[in-house]
């Protein structure tokens, strides 16, 4: 950067400026193994602060950029979704957009699905199949490339509701790939690390945030995200009516507003006394060392990760994957279906004593909360 005149704590680099000196490598690995931008990593994880406060998109294109906008403006008012649903949105329309302007050699995305445009339907259709040839190519993931494609089709759908469009070009383009599989592994199916593999992990673990990480991947089923993100005020601790300890979301994705803290208070309790009384602690589990940043990013977790399992000795890949953060999630769910079984098998005699139709109804219906959470504890 500094040989080519450019200051990192004034401007941001360019994709194209990456590409160029052959960095290629750099972008993929962080789109593919972590899960995250270039963007993101410039600002949460080198802790430097780009040029523009605005969304870096991959077009320049002023109506194209209002058009994505006002699509996220929609489903943010309209649906009530939370800001990380709109920041996953916006990052799976980035990618085609970007995928679309080096395809057709354009970042004018409208124009060709304008109602008054002279751009015959078909070209316009062409133009967006040729981006998502794109994308199935440097893509591995088949749910990957669903997800993306129903972005693009709602927000097509949306430009076609406000009559900014007259046709919808990725409509029916599911039905053109299988992406059921995509590359030869389903990946809608995350591989699962057994208790062997979680065990080791606790055990690697040197310090009091590795032994929070573990826990808070696979013993409290967090995403990367919100491990990332994990403040004190969000621990309920000593609970009214005997309940088990939890932890508040005030929003999350597709997901409860409270996570039972079934295991770990002890190693919880113990971060929380030995930063209370530390002036420059802000409230982070897990602080970032940069001081732009108050929290680490959910890419630094993936890479603590990495390096926990490389210690603990976990297997290069697992049902053809490498280990990361989220098969925690996975090995949470399958233990708390597991003790879910144990729960509603220990209910169907109540259920027939009080002429329920099911334990399930029981459960739902019948338990607070509190107690539907201590069965869990004792079975999981």
């Amino acid at each position: 950067m500094e040989a080519d005149g450019l200051d990192s704590t004034q401007e941001k680099l360019t994709h194209s400026w990456v590409r160029e000196h052959d960095f290629r490598p750099l972008l993929y690995a962080l789109r593919e193994y972590h899960d995250t931008t270039f963007g993101d990593f410039w600002s949460d994880d080198l802790g430097l602060e780009p040029e523009e406060t605005g969304y870096n998109w991959a077009t320049e294109h002023e109506r194209t950029i209002e058009a994505l906008e006002s699509f996220l403006t929609s489903r943010r008012e309209r649906k009530g979704l939370a800001e990380s649903s709109i920041d996953t949105l916006r990052y799976r329309l980035n990618r085609y957009v970007s995928a679309y302007r080096n395809e057709n050699e354009t970042d004018d995305l409208l124009t060709p699905i304008a109602r008054e445009s002279d751009v015959p339907a078909y070209k316009a259709v062409d133009a967006c199949w040729a981006a998502f040839d794109r994308l199935h190519g440097d893509l591995d993931g088949g749910q990957t490339k669903r997800r993306i494609h129903l972005a693009v089709s709602n927000w097509y759908a949306h430009l076609v509701r406000r009559k900014w469009a007259a046709i919808n070009p990725a409509d029916g383009l599911g039905d053109e790939f299988n992406w059921s599989n995509g590359n030869g592994g389903n990946d809608a199916d995350t591989p699962c690390l057994d208790a062997e593999h979680v065990r080791a992990l606790y055990h690697a673990a040197t310090d009091i945030e590795e032994w929070l990480l573990v826990l808070a991947l696979y013993a409290w089923g967090l995403r990367s995200g919100e491990v990332a993100r994990l403040h004190t005020r969000q621990f309920v601790l000593d609970p009214n009516d005997e309940d088990v300890p939890f932890i508040v979301f005030e929003e999350r994705k597709n997901g409860p507003g409270e996570v039972s803290l079934l295991y770990g208070r002890g190693v919880l309790e113990d971060r929380l006394a030995a930063t209370a009384d530390t002036d420059e602690w802000s409230g982070y589990l897990f602080p970032s060392p940069h001081a732009s940043r108050r929290h680490i990013s959910r890419w630094t977790v993936w890479n603590r990760f990495g390096q926990l399992s490389d210690r603990a000795g976990l297997p290069e890949t697992i049902d053809g994957e490498t280990p990361s953060p989220k098969m925690g999630r996975r090995f949470w769910y399958d233990a708390y279906s597991s003790s879910l079984d144990v729960v509603l098998g220990s209910l169907d005699e109540i259920s027939a004593e009080q002429g329920s139709a099911s334990a399930d109804v029981v459960l739902q219906n019948y338990l607070s909360d509190a107690r539907a959470r201590q069965l869990r504890r004792e079975y999981m």
